[in-house]
């Protein structure tokens, strides 16, 4: 291990040269400006613009973070997944989260803080229904989080239940559903040259849909 080449991540850097963001030009309501930055993302082809890191806490304390993907977009951001799975027993703990999008591409990284609630079954059943057969059928087959023997193991219990349900519509699992993250702070930051890059950041008292946003900038 002493001879391995090490790389200089010290040394690793890029200049960011995009426009900025500026309080006067952002949209008043969060929701909108994600939605306004989403588009761009979408438009500039960024590689699944919608994956975003969601961080908690389980019951004793530890943080946890992972790839998700935002499925929905409403009072707030909707993402869908076993309700047995590690994640969402911490969710539900602390009915607390956060998320953070990362579009490298465009110098732009979106953080949201928030509170958690599940989606309701008619939205959960929608979505489920528009998935692709082989994802339902894995909703069922996948015991997320527990331990597996092997893939193979994995792999039988898939081809039992696409078995189970030949000819037939895939319903949803009762363990799987969606969760919303109502935000409380939702903070936009982009790139900027030198590394002063520009942070708003939007914040409410309540994950009320009706209470107000504060808008601010703050410093690098």
């Amino acid at each position: 291990m002493a001879n391995a080449p090490k790389n200089d991540l010290a040394a690793l850097r890029s200049e960011y040269e995009n426009a900025g963001i500026d309080i006067s030009d952002a949209d008043k309501c969060p929701i909108g400006q994600f939605q306004r930055w989403m588009d761009q993302a979408i438009t500039a082809k960024v590689y699944e613009p919608n994956a975003m890191s969601l961080g908690t806490i389980d019951s004793d304390g530890w943080p946890a973070a992972r790839i998700v993907l935002l499925k929905g977009l409403d009072t707030g951001f909707v993402f869908y997944t076993n309700y047995e799975s590690a994640k969402a027993k911490a969710l539900e703990s602390t009915g607390r989260a956060s998320l953070t999008f990362l579009w490298g591409d465009l110098h732009r990284q979106v953080r949201v803080v928030g509170e958690v609630s599940r989606t309701d079954d008619a939205q959960s059943d929608e979505y489920f229904s528009g998935r692709p057969r082989g994802s339902q059928i894995g909703a069922w087959a996948s015991l997320q989080s527990r331990e597996v023997a092997s893939r193979a193991d994995l792999e039988n219990a898939w081809s039992e239940h696409e078995a189970r349900f030949e000819g037939s519509d895939v319903p949803r699992p009762p363990h799987w559903g969606g969760f919303r993250i109502a935000p409380l702070t939702i903070e936009f930051w982009q790139g900027r040259r030198n590394r002063m890059h520009d942070r708003i950041v939007y914040s409410r008292d309540s994950a009320d849909a009706e209470s107000s946003w504060r808008i601010c900038r703050l410093q690098p």
